[in-house]
């Protein structure tokens, strides 16, 4: 069933009836001389002007790219207000493959479909996206962030994604350890791509026993040969949730790792990684609290890329940056130390705070 626009309806219904709705606006974008076909969502600009990435990808159906910009803009408001920004939450999908849909008349003509929102919206890199391709969006449009410095930007946001998980890790393991140190911990890496392969860094030097895996194999070869010592591979994520000794889990690609067939058969007492949407469905949190494994929330952890965009926008300051994403540890600690306070999983904990914050900014707007 769909409604006039072909959407289906079960998608029209989250958006205005479920609890993951809630958005303010949705936008479906289209310029048929680019082939442009997008959406850009905005779910909450009580904390100011919705902040969040593009991201471009071969989607089955239109349906699926909407739902998809529904969560992942839902997701970023929470981001946001966990990492103390003064931005609500948004984020585009442009439906086609990258490698072969991707075009400057494409990214421009998106571009103006952002700067059509007047500021209500701020862009910036998702999967599926790079620097380059913003510094051509900006072109069209200065609520564009994420930008090459040579273009006045602050470049590859995965660096300090990167150190945020990493941060979120030895918060994790303060937590159910009674010590931050990661040294000699066996941590699996679900994707080595534009973030992992700078997490399995801080992980080597650090001194953990890392295990990799990737798609693709050349990325995975990639990473061997930077550390012939204290990095294996296996074949796919279902042998790395399965391996031996796992201390940590760390998805790091694409989400809905964690869901019902993966988390029954997980070895690790912790997951920390930076992929967005980890848990597929509502439960999951509790599947993983009820089988003793530590969840630090994706959206918390992984915030530091967005902390770097957002920074951009006031003329960025990588030491600034980095300080603050050093303060994921603190924040993290805080979520478990709550979770612990209110007998709830740490994903309900952190929904709880971010949530708290965004009332007391709507309620502050209001009473003004």
């Amino acid at each position: 069933m769909t409604d006039v626009t072909g959407a289906s309806a079960d998608v029209l219904h989250s958006l205005f009836h479920s609890d993951q709705g809630g958005h303010e606006q949705v936008v479906l974008c289209q310029d048929r001389a680019s082939g442009l076909k997008a959406v850009i969502a905005i779910h909450s600009t009580a904390l100011g002007p919705a902040l969040g990435g593009t991201r471009f990808y071969p989607y089955a159906t239109e349906a699926e790219a909407v739902a998809d910009a529904l969560n992942l803009a839902r997701g970023m408001s929470y981001k946001n207000a966990m990492a103390g920004l003064d931005h609500g939450g948004g984020k585009a999908v442009i439906i086609g493959d990258p490698q072969r849909d991707k075009t400057e008349e494409l990214l421009l003509a998106y571009g103006r479909m952002v700067a059509s929102l007047g500021g209500r919206y701020v862009t910036a890199c998702d999967v599926g996206t790079y620097v380059a391709d913003m510094d051509v969006v900006a072109r069209e449009c200065r609520w564009t962030t994420g930008r090459s410095p040579e273009n006045g930007g602050a470049g590859d946001s995965s660096v300090l994604t990167a150190f945020g998980v990493y941060q979120g890790m030895r918060a994790s393991a303060q937590h159910l350890w009674g010590d931050p140190s990661l040294r000699d911990r066996k941590v699996g890496v679900a994707g080595v791509g534009k973030v992992g392969h700078h997490l399995v860094k801080h992980l080597r030097d650090e001194g953990a026993e890392v295990v990799v895996t990737d798609v693709r194999t050349d990325v995975v070869e990639r990473i061997l040969g930077q550390y012939p010592e204290g990095v294996t591979a296996v074949s796919d994520t279902e042998a790395l949730i399965r391996a031996e000794g796992l201390d940590i889990y760390a998805p790091c690609a694409l989400g809905g790792a964690l869901n019902d067939a993966s988390v029954p058969v997980l070895t690790a007492k912790v997951v920390c990684g930076a992929a967005n949407n980890q848990l597929a469905h509502p439960g999951v949190e509790k599947d993983l609290a009820d089988r003793g494994i530590l969840y630090a929330p994706d959206y918390v952890v992984n915030a530091g890329g967005v902390i770097q965009v957002a920074d951009e926008l006031h003329g960025f300051d990588f030491d600034r940056c980095r300080a603050k994403a050093a303060r994921i540890f603190d924040t993290t600690l805080a979520i478990f130390a709550r979770a612990k306070e209110d007998g709830i999983p740490p994903a309900a904990a952190a929904d709880r705070i971010a949530e708290q914050r965004m009332a007391e900014a709507r309620a502050g707007r209001t009473a003004g």
